[in-house]
């Protein structure tokens, strides 16, 4: 909902790609309305520091 200027496909592509790649863990509740939570897995917790420094360097630029 933060993110301006994404629509539902892409960020879903996007989340796919980081699950398939082992930065992100995807936790499906079959429930109704259906529910899906994302967590960084520890690989994934190795690029904040890059990340905190893309965002500064994006925030600047």
């Amino acid at each position: 909902k933060k993110l301006n200027g994404i629509n539902h496909k892409m960020l879903t592509q996007q989340l796919k790609e980081l699950v398939e790649d082992g930065l992100v863990n995807r936790v499906e509740y079959h429930q109704i309305p259906p529910k899906v939570e994302y967590s960084m897995t520890e690989k994934g917790m190795e690029f904040i520091d890059i990340l905190k420094l893309m965002h500064e360097w994006g925030s600047r630029n």
